[in-house]
């Protein structure tokens, strides 16, 4: 009995050994470049030709809900951004469904090269959230801003906390995952060259959870959401570009 037991020890520990030599050794595909269909590649193409032919002064990357600025109004924020960021020469860098490794690949090939814009707007992860632990991401949203760092030495970087979400499809990780990625990404600011910016108290009723009046969807903005992300921003972002 006593040498069952001895046995059963040494199969259970072996066992979490194991297992967490498998967890701890797992690759963060939140950091390994990757690119996504033609189509997206198609899109890459054109902020890299966008990037050596238009003054760029403004830059913003990110996924959907940056791409969406662009988008039509009532349901995007086309006249905010018209109203505001046409004029500092901005452009949007912003591809739906982007991930943290996909902009990486992004960077990696071209798309900030020879571009000297006085400040970007970075807000990325979201997409991650299903798949990966706030820390891969937070390690992704790292390794961006380094390839930012050196491939636009003099650009101010604005890094966005994550916005919330609470989509009807969201899996309880995704929603607790912006608060645990700003926990640690607004470490990764120097208050200089990259300031870090939470405005995610704008988009949340008393619940604690984003409304349909802002969003929709219950993750991307609409024309008022816009409207109180640029009210929230602008007086930093300004400040910056000077």
């Amino acid at each position: 009995m006593k040498k069952t037991l001895q046995l059963l020890l040494i199969v259970i520990v072996l066992f979490v050994f194991t297992s967490f030599g498998q967890e701890t050794n797992q690759a963060n595909t939140a950091i390994i470049p990757e690119p996504r269909s033609t189509n997206w590649v198609t899109r890459h193409e054109g902020f890299v030709q966008e990037a050596k032919t238009e003054q760029i002064d403004l830059l913003f990357l990110g996924d959907s809900i940056t791409d969406f600025w662009r988008g039509k109004a009532p349901r995007y924020g086309i006249n905010v951004w018209n109203k505001y960021y046409v004029p500092l020469h901005a452009a949007d860098f912003g591809i739906s469904g982007d991930r943290t490794e996909n902009v990486i690949w992004r960077i990696d090939n071209g798309e900030l090269d020879g571009l000297h814009p006085k400040a970007l707007v970075l807000m990325i992860g979201t997409n991650n959230s299903r798949t990966n632990s706030p820390e891969q991401i937070a390690e992704g949203i790292k390794v961006i801003l380094d390839k930012i760092q050196a491939k636009c030495p003099d650009t101010k970087i604005l890094l966005l906390g994550v916005f919330p979400r609470n989509t009807l499809k969201d899996i309880p990780r995704q929603i607790e995952a912006p608060d645990k990625i700003n926990a640690i990404i607004s470490k990764f600011a120097d208050g200089k060259k990259i300031v870090y910016l939470n405005i995610n108290d704008k988009f949340v009723g008393a619940d604690g959870k984003v409304p349909a009046n802002i969003m929709p969807d219950f993750l991307h903005p609409n024309e008022h959401g816009y409207q109180i992300w640029a009210d929230a921003m602008n007086p930093t972002l300004f400040e910056m570009m000077k």
